[in-house]
């Protein structure tokens, strides 16, 4: 099993699981890979320390040696994780209006359908109008994994 770094052309980036280095070059020249974030197929392999076995076939260092606990994630990697996460959250207890989003939000603040949250498309010119109309909205990426179910 080979785990390769691997970025995509925004600079997310991500783990990657392959059987071998001949299994990465030929999903990617498939056009398979695709990043978890943005859905981006320009996915190109980062510089990876190898994982090095010295102490094969060494009893354990000492009482703690079973207890070690992962490496913590780096800063991007957690402010992603983070950024991902209150998306989810969003998503999940939000309703999707898809393109109706500024006529929905209209009817929402003039009380012509019930409070909630929502969510959908909205042009540069509907959200400009909304704002003007005093409508609070929040511009969100539109991420392809924000449907799929993260494992």
């Amino acid at each position: 099993m080979k785990v390769l770094d691997l970025a995509c052309a925004h600079g997310h980036v991500f783990e990657g699981w392959f059987a071998s280095e001949d299994d990465y070059l030929a999903q990617r020249e498939r056009g398979l890979l695709e990043c978890p974030v943005c859905g981006v197929k320009d996915v190109e392999k980062r510089l990876t320390a190898p994982r090095l076995n010295l102490g094969k076939g060494q009893p354990p260092a000492g009482p703690d040696a079973a207890q070690t606990t992962p490496p913590s994630q780096g800063p991007l990697e957690a402010m992603q994780a983070a950024f991902l996460q209150a998306l989810q959250h969003m998503v999940a207890r939000t309703e999707d209006v898809g393109e109706r989003f500024a006529d929905e939000a209209r009817r929402i603040h003039h009380g012509e359908a019930p409070v909630r949250g929502i969510r959908g498309r909205a042009s540069v010119q509907e959200a400009a109008e909304l704002v003007e109309e005093g409508i609070d909205i929040v511009p969100l990426p539109d991420l392809p994994l924000l449907k799929k179910t993260l494992q």
